[in-house]
């Protein structure tokens, strides 16, 4: 079999040749993207770690500098995603049950719920701006004198702007699925993309719960 299969080969229970077959194919796929997040897991960790010294030795500061950022909003995209999660589980259950257009439509709500993740981080980002609430020396909020206030706000900008531009990566992930699948790429017996895609999106949605307790709920 050619190395190269086509999406109507894949359809049928074609495989890559070196696949004995299409089931040995898809839990090599599942094992590299599990291998690929635990890379990820081990990079977030050591953001996690900085977080964690941080608050240990400030954590005065931590409480206080933490009221510079709106839990409302924050609480919105936690919403935005765990919904998000949900409408990804419901594309991957229809690729694998043969319902293109529900796949396609499930696909293009995700998509929207991350551009709406974006547009809330956007107005979230630009105010702090405004208002020079900034990493080290671009800091000029005269409103808060708490000494190392900064270093907290540069803690959040990196843990959430890493977050954040996963969050782009995923869109442009989805989107090539949204036209693949238009194109009747995906069914029962093909459906690999699309449930690796979900794996990498629920990953992302699982940092940010995590993100917005430690963030903007500090005690």
């Amino acid at each position: 079999m050619s190395e190269h299969v086509t999406a109507a080969e894949r359809l049928a229970g074609g495989h890559a040749h070196h696949f004995k077959d299409g089931d040995a194919e898809f839990q090599a796929c599942k094992s590299g993207m599990w291998i690929f997040l635990v890379t990820e897991v081990l990079f977030f960790s050591g953001l996690f770690v900085m977080y964690a010294v941080l608050r240990v030795f400030n954590h005065d500061m931590m409480h206080e500098a933490h009221q510079l950022l709106n839990w409302k909003l924050g609480a919105t995209n936690t919403v935005i995603l765990i919904c998000s999660s949900l409408s990804m589980a419901m594309a991957v259950t229809a690729a694998q049950t043969g319902r293109t257009k529900d796949c396609v439509r499930n696909l293009w709500i995700t998509e929207l719920f991350a551009v709406g993740f974006l547009c809330v981080k956007y107005v979230e980002y630009s105010h702090k701006i405004h208002e020079g609430i900034l990493p080290g020396a671009l800091w000029h909020y005269a409103e808060m004198s708490v000494a190392k206030a900064p270093l907290f706000i540069s803690v959040y900008f990196v843990m959430t702007g890493i977050h954040a531009l996963h969050v782009i990566v995923g869109m442009g992930v989805i989107y090539s699925l949204i036209r693949r699948a238009g194109r009747g790429d995906f069914g029962p017996n093909y459906f690999t993309p699309v449930e690796m895609t979900g794996l990498y999106w629920h990953f992302v949605d699982l940092v940010w719960i995590y993100l917005f307790p430690l963030l903007y709920l500090v005690s």
